[in-house]
């Protein structure tokens, strides 16, 4: 590599501090004994004045807005709009960051920054699933992409919510600088090394206690037999209600049929034992009810947006030696958890 990066986060007032940190962690550590090139790295703020989190604290920055015309990527980090003069200011040099080839990217909901800025009019752009209804509302002329990691269209590139800015940070390094110095960086934050931009953002979809204590009963039991097959008929008896009856009170109690409620349920499992267990496909889907690994397959890709042979390799990590270097580890969820599921568009 012939030179590194010079690295700007643009920090306002009622900033996130996990996104925030994201930059600061993947661009303002020196890791230059592990192969990974010194950043320059700076932190702008529009006044010297101290900005508030949405967390209790507050931050001094050292740097103006002005610092970003030396900067080759500018980070944005979710946050209020900026008003009037600062705003102003803000757009002027994200647009000259542009101008100039630098790269420009902002992280959740920091997308919207970069929307009022113009940067993403007939681009592509994503945010966190629980606000791309609304960046496509109020931004039409963006073409908003609601159920990826991240996105880049030319020199900008959006994020979804929280862990997906690692993603995304991750990726520009391992596109400037090599796979070798992006592993090196996720391997020293504990995190996988890489997750596709197309992959699905997760979002937990709970199953409320349902007020019908038999159709409950019915729930906690088909969690536990996962493994078997489950027809709906049968599993209406079981609630002590015909099948239309218990299809009916299933989607008014849940918000989906009882078919998809089982396939989230098994993708779910076999999410779990992707993430810890050395069993092979063929076995997962097994114990999740699938039948073979092609059913499998193709149930996981439709709801994860990815394969299970990838999905394990990205929560695994790669391996050095006789023993596995962990570069994530999950919570596990309980039995009767459901699975996560596709973020709604």
């Amino acid at each position: 590599m012939d030179r590194s990066w010079d690295v700007a986060v643009v920090v306002g007032e009622g900033f996130s501090a996990f996104e925030f940190s994201i930059p600061c962690e993947v661009f303002g550590i020196d890791r230059t004994e592990d192969g990974v090139p010194a950043f320059g790295f700076a932190v702008c703020t529009a006044t010297a004045a101290p900005v508030r989190s949405r967390h209790g604290f507050s931050l001094t920055a050292e740097h103006r807005l002005d610092r970003l015309a030396a900067a080759d990527l500018v980070v944005v980090s979710p946050s209020r709009p900026f008003e009037g003069a600062a705003e102003a200011e803000l757009h002027r040099q994200l647009h000259a960051a542009v101008d100039r080839g630098a790269r420009v990217v902002s992280l959740c909901s920091g997308a919207f920054t970069l929307a009022r800025a113009g940067l993403l009019d007939g681009r592509r752009a994503t945010t966190h699933h629980r606000y791309a209804a609304r960046l496509a509302r109020d931004f039409p002329r963006v073409e908003v992409v609601p159920d990826v990691l991240y996105v880049e269209d030319g020199p900008v590139a959006t994020s979804a919510g929280t862990a997906a800015g690692i993603d995304l940070c991750l990726h520009l390094v391992r596109e400037a600088f090599g796979t070798t110095v992006a592993t090196a960086v996720a391997r020293r934050m504990v995190v996988p090394p890489h997750r596709d931009g197309g992959q699905a953002q997760f979002v937990e979809a709970p199953v409320r206690p349902c007020a019908d204590e038999s159709l409950q009963r019915a729930l906690l039991w088909a969690t536990r037999h996962l493994d078997e097959e489950i027809d709906v008929a049968g599993w209406a008896r079981r609630a002590a209600m015909s099948p239309r009856t218990f299809a009916r009170r299933f989607r008014a109690e849940t918000g989906v049929t009882p078919h998809r409620w089982l396939l989230e349920q098994r993708v779910g499992v076999a999410r779990l034992l992707l993430e810890e267990g050395d069993e092979s496909v063929d076995e997962v889907a097994r114990r999740c009810g699938f039948g073979s690994a092609a059913m499998l397959r193709q149930h996981f890709l439709r709801l994860v947006g990815t394969t299970p042979s990838a999905y394990r390799r990205a929560f695994r990590g790669p391996q050095r030696g006789p023993e596995p270097v962990v570069l994530t580890a999950p919570a596990p969820a309980a039995a009767t958890t459901p699975a996560r599921v596709l973020a709604p568009a």
